[in-house]
């Protein structure tokens, strides 16, 4: 009984350590880490560095509750947008939805964009959606861009701490 006492107070030391424990939260995501998620199958209509999958592999933070519609990766893989308009129309009047999940936790945040034609400043377009939808960590967004081609978007939350960008083709 006397060994028994020793070993609690032993194991009651090393967990009261004054080290502190740095451990990676339940809730993090694991980002893609490949450009083409395994399985997938590539569709046209991708420009600059961003292609256009369907199905595939997808990490579980992306997946759940996923629709099985045409998508991109953004450039790290932390954030993947379903194409529910597919292709996706310039003007104001185009009624484009691309519902993008991020991979790392929005804590409340609202999901900000500014884009630009691809290796051009202006014109310029953004959007923004509030964390206020669910499940998971999703935005959905209707991006309206005034002219047709290539747009390369910035997407921010966590107040700018999390950052990816994709290019997505508008007609």
């Amino acid at each position: 009984m006397r060994s028994f006492a020793v070993a609690a107070l032993l194991l009651i030391a090393a967990c009261s350590s004054s080290t502190p424990a740095t451990a990676t939260p339940a809730s993090s995501p694991t980002p893609l880490a490949i450009r083409s998620p395994s399985g997938a199958q590539l569709l046209a209509g991708g420009c600059g560095s961003t292609a256009i999958y369907k199905g595939g592999t997808l990490p579980q933070w992306a997946s759940v509750n996923a629709p099985t519609l045409p998508y991109v990766v953004a450039d790290d893989g932390l954030a993947l947008g379903y194409l529910f308009s597919n292709p996706l129309k310039a003007g104001v009047d185009a009624q484009n939805k691309i519902f993008w999940y991020v991979g790392a936790p929005r804590n409340g945040s609202t999901l900000r964009a500014q884009g630009h034609p691809l290796r051009a400043d202006a014109p310029t377009a953004t959007f923004s959606k509030a964390a206020d939808s669910s499940p998971g960590e999703i935005y959905p967004t209707g991006p309206t861009v005034p002219s047709p081609g290539c747009w390369r978007f910035t997407l921010t939350w966590q107040d700018g701490a999390q950052r990816t960008g994709a290019d997505l083709l508008f007609s």
